[in-house]
């Protein structure tokens, strides 16, 4: 091979290939960890495997879902604190995946940042792959992209998507009716939606992310960067167990917005306000911003990540079974005739 007149290299226009080598071997004994029945290939290739055989299935139905992180990613670039946004990632789509009734089997990530910082990535994919760990779901594949003059220095994008399966037949939501129980399941913290107005509360308040956090232990970058909690295993405990009619996760649109997606058309809910404390970083962006009921309830999860409509004569049962994996649950409300979500109590 002959070489060019001006001898220039892919590194000399801002992408380092030995960079991106150096990651794939730091990453794969955190992609190893997330191994389970079903994956039949490693990292590196053109392509991932999975077996639905081997993983215990007989007449699948997959289940696919992709989010982000938006712009809490925002203040993980700011503050450093990077280590925490793959929990989220892989939350975002797993956590829907379990709403439709699927096991998660396998995740891919995409990560994309102008110069390639091999630390900074390799922290956010052993991120990525402990949320993975945590919901029994492998980290079969991604793709890491370099791109100079995309991204100012420091910044990167993060997305991914997990696919799921189900038996035939099996599908959420199934059953719902009047007088199933609401029974949610405790956040931790803001999870990974409204950020954009929680970034301009922490503007308008006057703190900075160093600053100690007048709403939990640590800092206000810290505290806000808490990863959202992986629902995936204690929900499947309670399909298992019979009664669930349907789950939904509590993201972007609040209680106000997602509860519905789960109903009938002809039904609604009755939830009482007062059946849980708002969490402390609720009531200051409700009073730092001046935020209303009605928008809180619209826009953040409130305290509650995780609704499930169940039978009446499974409540306590499935309690049991949701507080044996951990979980703190509240009974919030019921399922009722008409359309549409009304709540009585109040939050603030």
């Amino acid at each position: 091979m002959t070489s060019g007149k001006n001898g220039l290299t892919y590194a000399d226009a801002g992408v380092d290939i030995d960079a991106g080598n150096a990651l794939v071997d730091r990453i794969k004994p955190a992609a190893k960890r997330t191994n389970r029945s079903g994956v039949m290939s490693g990292l590196g290739g053109f392509g991932a495997l999975f077996d639905l055989k081997d993983a215990g299935y007989t007449d699948p139905v997959l289940v696919a879902a992709t989010d982000g992180v938006g712009t809490k990613l925002r203040i993980a670039i700011d503050t450093g604190v990077v280590d925490g946004v793959g929990i989220d990632l892989v939350a975002m789509c797993v956590n829907d995946l379990v709403c439709q009734g699927a096991e998660p089997l396998f995740f891919l990530d995409y990560f994309a940042t102008g110069k390639l910082e091999t630390e900074t990535a390799a922290r956010i994919i052993e991120g990525i792959a402990e949320g993975c760990v945590r919901s029994n779901c492998a980290l079969i594949g991604g793709e890491t992209a370099e791109m100079p003059g995309m991204y100012p220095e420091g910044d990167f994008d993060l997305a991914g998507f997990s696919v799921g399966a189900m038996e035939r037949g099996t599908a959420l939501p199934a059953g719902v009716q009047a007088g199933d129980v609401l029974l949610a399941l405790a956040s931790d913290g803001v999870h990974s939606n409204g950020y954009s107005l929680v970034r301009k509360l922490v503007e308008v308040s006057g703190l900075t992310w160093d600053d100690a956090c007048p709403f939990g232990d640590g800092t206000v970058g810290e505290v806000l960067l808490t990863p959202t909690r992986l629902y995936v295993k204690q929900c499947l405990a309670a399909v298992r167990a019979g009664g669930v009619h349907a789950l939904a996760h509590i993201t972007g649109g609040g209680l106000t917005e997602n509860l519905p997606r789960v109903l009938p058309e002809d039904l609604g809910a009755d939830i009482d306000l007062g059946s849980w404390e708002l969490p402390a970083v609720f009531k200051w962006m409700a009073k730092t911003g001046g935020i209303d009921e009605s928008e809180m309830l619209k826009t953040f999860n409130c305290g509650q990540g995780m609704i499930l409509s169940v039978a009446a004569d499974r409540v306590d049962a499935l309690v049991e079974v949701l507080q044996g994996e951990g979980e703190t649950v509240t009974r919030i409300g019921t399922v009722t005739e008409g359309a549409g979500i009304r709540y009585t109590g109040s939050l603030l």
